[in-house]
């Protein structure tokens, strides 16, 4: 079942660790089988107001995003985008291609 790595961030200060950041996560997501399937605009809001960017990076599973959020090399990242951005980052299963609204109620 893939798995997402999301990222919604209200605020980014753009500058040397930022770029380094940017320049480093493709290689922190190889070995997970991560990719960037959003990342950023542009928006067309259909409902309510929308400020930010959205990120979102596709696994193959849990665990391997799990894993890849872990890793020494993420890790080793994670503090350039920590100290300069605002948001919220999380992991989240996907549902199979099966998936139907009503699975929820039963």
């Amino acid at each position: 079942m893939p798995a997402y790595a999301v990222a919604i961030v209200r605020e980014t200060r753009f500058g040397p660790d930022v770029q380094e950041y940017l320049e480093r996560i493709d290689d922190t997501l190889t070995p997970f089988s991560g990719r960037f399937v959003v990342h950023g605009g542009p928006y067309v809001p259909m409902e309510g107001a929308w400020a930010g960017d959205l990120i979102m990076i596709e696994f193959p599973d849990l665990d391997r995003a799990q894993a890849w959020y872990r890793s020494p090399a993420y890790q080793a990242i994670q503090p350039l985008r920590e100290n300069n951005t605002v948001g919220d980052l999380f992991l989240v299963s996907g549902v199979p291609e099966t998936h139907k609204a009503t699975d929820l109620l039963g």
